[in-house]
């Protein structure tokens, strides 16, 4: 198989898709890899890099994509990349396609694009693996960039997280208590902060009860709770994830105005759609708004300003299923591996992943039926 590694060109998006690592993998196998120039470079990999493990090195994106039959990447493709996205080839990468522009569902269904998306490979056991390392990352960094927004300099209250003696500590709510959440927790404990946990599975806050050591309080997430919770943090981690769909609205804008100013959000939802109502994305480059009074820290890439620590962390879980997909064809990869065909959203011009159809209007079509109609043909 032809595989392909075109250079990220998201808002200061410095991860890559692959590592050198997993060229090896590819090329010792007998296939094909096709790094963009400089795709590395942001994550401090040069080009000499792959091609010392036999990938080759092409100076265009439009190369890149017209000769790959799979493109790998880390972050769905943006308005400039749809015209590049080729009839019936395989993508893999984070789409977010209930969050994120309509037309690339679109264009991925009229070009018959198999979309393989990091974010709905699912295990039988429920959890996410392609998922899980930028969520880790991600948790955490919510709350590095939240201490920072609240500072005066940057709109904020002006409090210190960790407070000092004889004065009150900051106050953090984490809204989810999945793997953003958990890690978001870690850092705000460690931090010194008062920290209130939120979530709607009892058995997820007795497990993080006893983690935690009763360092953070944990509460059961209903709109009562969640509203007295909101209204007298200081920090606000949005972290709540429905697997390929839109992440429920848990803090509206009504809300928002009975924040204190300088109050903070931190919405790490926000490529799924955001769970704070006043939600939109950003960019690295403006990363923060102001809404009733409360900063917004609302970037959908946020591991991408960490490279060296996501790339590697992402490309360890994603390598195994490129390497499938290329030895068997993604047919057979899909029949094989459960996970893998949970990961397929559009296939054959078909939306075959339930929550995106939904979310989006497009009929569901199980990727099994979706299958067997192409073998039909």
């Amino acid at each position: 198989m032809i595989v392909g590694v075109p250079k990220e060109i998201k808002t200061r998006e410095y991860r890559v898709g692959m590592v050198p690592a997993g060229a090896r993998a590819l090329t010792s196998a007998g296939h094909t890899v096709l790094i963009e120039t400089n795709a590395g470079a942001g994550s401090g990999i040069p080009d000499s890099e792959y091609q010392r493990v036999g990938a080759q090195i092409i100076k265009s994106a439009d190369e890149v994509w017209s000769r790959a039959e799979m493109i790998v990447k880390v972050k769905e493709p943006i308005a400039p990349e749809y015209e590049r996205i080729q009839n019936g080839q395989i993508i893999y990468t984070y789409f977010h396609l209930a969050g994120v522009d309509p037309e690339l569902t679109r264009t991925l269904v009229k070009k018959k694009a198999a979309a393989v998306a990091y974010e709905t490979l699912q295990l039988d056991d429920g959890s996410l693996p392609l998922l899980k390392p930028m969520s880790e990352v991600a948790g955490k960094m919510a709350i590095q960039v939240g201490a920072t927004c609240l500072e005066k300099a940057h709109g904020g209250k002006g409090i210190l997280l960790s407070g000092v003696p004889g004065v009150r500590r900051g106050r953090v709510a984490v809204i989810g208590g999945g793997v953003v959440g958990t890690c978001a927790a870690k850092v705000a404990v460690g931090m010194g902060a008062e920290v209130t946990l939120l979530d709607v599975n009892l058995e997820r806050l007795t497990y993080l009860d006893d983690v935690f050591l009763g360092r953070v309080a944990t509460l059961n997430s209903d709109s009562e709770t969640i509203a007295r919770t909101v209204r007298e943090s200081d920090l606000v981690i949005g972290a709540v994830l429905i697997p390929g769909g839109k992440a429920p609205k848990l803090v509206p804008e009504a809300l928002l105005k009975e924040m204190e100013p300088g109050s903070v959000v931190v919405d790490v939802a926000v490529d799924q759609g955001g769970c704070i109502e006043t939600c939109r994305p950003t960019t690295h480059d403006n990363p923060t708004y102001t809404v009733h009074g409360v900063v917004h820290y609302c970037v959908a890439n946020m591991p991408g300003a960490v490279p060296q620590t996501s790339t590697y962390a992402l490309t360890n879980t994603t390598r195994p299923y490129a390497r499938k997909i290329a030895e068997l064809g993604l047919v057979e990869a899909i029949k094989s591996d459960r996970a893998l065909a949970r990961a397929l959203n559009t296939y054959d011009g078909k939306v075959t992943y339930e929550a995106v159809a939904k979310d989006l209007g497009y009929e569901h079509v199980p990727i099994h039926d979706a299958l067997g109609a192409r073998a039909a043909r």
